[in-house]
């Protein structure tokens, strides 16, 4: 029956249920397989909306007192070793749970020309979109990390099966990258089960997220000196590297573009809105929350490597003559924002890396979505190649200068507020106003790192623009070209996505309090966390 303790589960199991079904189509009938995955899509996005109905969020996330968690139900999975069936939502994953299935929702939608297979496909989108539901609703880590697996599979078939030319390449090199970063999560996972062994009334270790990051004693146990604090310091980058490697960080980002370059338009949209949000989310939820001593030992190295993927991920950008790969290199450059955001860990940088995460989900759906149009009708990508579309595709160009100008920061769209919180909290973290910036002032001076950093990433709004504008100006704007007078103009179905994302990012760029008001509870009581 539906209830509060209820609803999360229904949630999971709905496209579970869907992609059977479609499994179990009788040949003749595989295509009603994209209605049916429209009609579970619909369902369960509509379930996300009740369930965040009853959610009160006015409560903070994460603080001492675990009724933070709501919506939350739990009953014993693996007795010997602690495991709990434990599922519930906060302040910090019910936002991405509704950009989740509302993307997934509108990637159906964008499924139109899917021909081969189709029940594979469909059967496999929602497989997909319920390992995604349950990373969000996951507060038991080793569920959390199966979930994280789970994830992996069916969008390597999703690429390795209807990608490009070189989509077993790209399928392969996609799973191997995200695997060996897995390996680093679960070899944490094996000590937090090492050092956390009979801390349970039943003698088993202690897989709670919440009490993992909220019991007193397990805290000091990994932040004084010791075996476990030795421990603590080696699992905090194990699950760094594991997580970044889905954000995708410079230098373990060399999967993305050839992932999203070979997918189908659909999936890089799913990939790039949800998925690079997977990893974010897990240093929210796992690593600093659980080893926040040593985020506040290694705030230096994480805001390097932030930055160094913003300036990376926009230089390479501004060199591509391919259109979708310009896209996912500047996934990079946006992505590295939060990590910086995320390095100063003051409520103004997390704010702005929390939106920025939100944000970026709707302007590169938008983004892939518009190379998507772009491709069906030029049959290329290479951007010096076309030229002019404004003359012949004039709503397609207006729809596209809104997520252009969107991913690039434009005030008055999404993607400026998120940045311009994250330059805002480094810029103040210089002056101490960031705890871990302040845990080093007595082993180095922080501001000097801290205002390069910020100058750095400032800089690079300069190179979005530059790539962004100048890829503009060469697909759409300048002479019409002969071979593109006959392209079709714009369907009903693609209208409807490019007003819908860009509703979306106009909306969230005039009305940012809309997310922020909300998020402000949690954001206070993540660093109260973290900071202690």
């Amino acid at each position: 029956m539906l209830s509060h303790a209820t609803i999360l589960t229904f949630l999971l199991l709905l496209p579970i249920i869907g992609g059977l079904i479609i499994l179990a189509l009788p040949p003749g009938q595989a295509k009603r397989a994209r209605p049916v995955a429209l009609v579970f899509c619909v369902a369960t996005l509509l379930l996300n909306i009740l369930a965040a109905s009853w959610f009160d969020w006015s409560r903070a996330a994460y603080t001492l007192a675990p009724s933070s968690i709501q919506l939350s139900f739990r009953i014993p999975w693996i007795h010997s070793l602690g495991a709990e069936y434990f599922v519930g939502v906060d302040g910090l994953s019910m936002p991405l749970l509704l950009l989740t299935t509302a993307i997934t929702l509108i990637a159906c939608w964008a499924s139109y020309g899917i021909a081969k297979n189709v029940k594979g496909y469909f059967a496999l989108l929602l497989f997909l979109l319920a390992g995604l539901i349950g990373v969000f609703i996951s507060l038991d880590l080793l569920l959390f990390y199966i979930f994280f697996e789970v994830s992996l599979f069916p969008m390597y078939f999703l690429i390795g099966i209807w990608g490009g030319p070189r989509k077993e390449y790209a399928a392969i090199k996609f799973f191997l990258y995200t695997l060996l970063g897995s390996i680093g999560i679960l070899i944490a996972i094996l000590g937090i089960y090492y050092h956390t062994r009979g801390m349970n009334p039943d003698g088993g270790a202690v897989f709670d997220l919440v009490r993992l990051a909220t019991d007193p004693a397990i805290r000091s146990l990994f932040s004084h000196t010791g075996h476990a604090a030795s421990f603590a310091a080696v699992a905090f980058w194990l699950l760094f590297a594991g997580f970044a490697v889905k954000i995708p960080v410079v230098p373990l980002h060399t999967w993305l573009p050839d992932a999203h370059v070979e997918a189908p338009t659909p999936i890089s949209m799913i990939l790039a809105a949800i998925l690079l949000k997977l990893g974010a989310y897990g240093l929210l939820r796992v690593s600093y929350p659980l080893f926040p001593a040593q985020a506040a030992d290694n705030w230096f190295y994480v805001g390097l490597i932030g930055v160094v993927s913003i300036l990376y991920g926009a230089l390479v950008a501004l060199a591509q003559r391919d259109f979708k790969r310009m896209v996912a290199y500047s996934s990079v450059s946006h992505m590295g924002y939060v990590v910086l955001g995320l390095a100063v860990m003051n409520p103004t940088a997390t704010a702005g890396a929390i939106f920025q995460m939100i944000a970026h989900g709707i302007t590169s759906a938008m983004m892939f979505f518009i190379v998507g149009i772009l491709y069906d009708r030029a049959h290329h990508r290479d951007i010096p190649k076309l030229g002019g579309l404004w003359s012949q595709m004039p709503a397609y160009t207006g729809w596209a200068a809104v997520g252009f100008f969107a991913a690039m920061g434009l005030p008055g769209l999404c993607g400026f507020v998120g940045e311009l919180l994250v330059l805002l909290g480094v810029f103040s973290a210089a002056d101490g106003h960031g705890f871990l910036a302040r845990q080093s002032l007595g082993r180095m001076g922080v501001g000097g790192p801290l205002l390069w950093f910020g100058s750095l990433a400032a800089m690079a709004i300069v190179l979005t623009a530059a790539y962004l504008l100048w890829t503009f100006q060469r697909v759409f704007m300048g002479s019409p070209r002969p071979e593109h007078q006959n392209f079709p103009r714009l369907s009903g179905s693609e209208k409807w996505i490019l007003v819908t994302l860009g509703l979306a990012a106009i909306i969230l760029g005039i009305f940012p309090a809309l997310l922020l008001t909300p998020l402000r509870p949690t954001i206070d009581g993540l660093v109260r966390l973290v900071t202690g």
